[in-house]
């Protein structure tokens, strides 16, 4: 049995604790053309390739109208492109154009950056311990750990 109020604390510590990490790094990109919802698409897009509506929007956890709103102003932008969907023409799917992989590529470099700075002033006992939790962070947002 397991103690569910020290699970309790771990959940909303490690929660805490990767809100600042992200929040630290859009801070350090505050003129980005995107925000948090155009960056989850582009990564989405990055990550699977073409995707329709209603897969980006589960992708990146929002709503069908929200996403279409969303890939509005990216496509505004000129950082993605509506094509047919090439197993049934009469859906479209949803594509990045090559600004919209510079700006993801010029974005992730800046908070890359950003987050190797930071890494490099820690502790190297601090460095460390970070180093051996990166494989269980890995397998807590691996897909094979999906559900409640």
């Amino acid at each position: 049995m397991t103690d569910t109020s020290t699970e309790t604390d771990l959940a909303l510590a490690i929660y805490v604790a990767i809100g600042r990490i992200v929040r630290t790094m859009r801070q350090d990109a505050p003129n980005s053309q995107v925000g948090p919802g155009g960056l989850g698409v582009l990564v989405a897009l990055d990550q699977a390739g073409p995707l329709r509506v209603g897969a980006l929007a589960d992708a990146v956890a929002v709503t069908a109208p929200s996403m279409t709103r969303i890939i509005n102003a990216l496509e505004a932008e000129g950082l993605v492109a509506r094509e047919a969907d090439p197993t049934d023409g009469r859906a479209q799917v949803v594509v990045m154009t090559a600004a919209g992989r510079a700006l993801l590529g010029s974005g992730r470099e800046i908070r890359l950056a950003t987050l190797r700075r930071r890494l490099d002033r820690l502790p190297p006992e601090e460095r460390q311990r970070l180093e051996a939790a990166v494989g269980a962070l890995e397998l807590l947002g691996g897909a094979h750990l999906a559900g409640p």
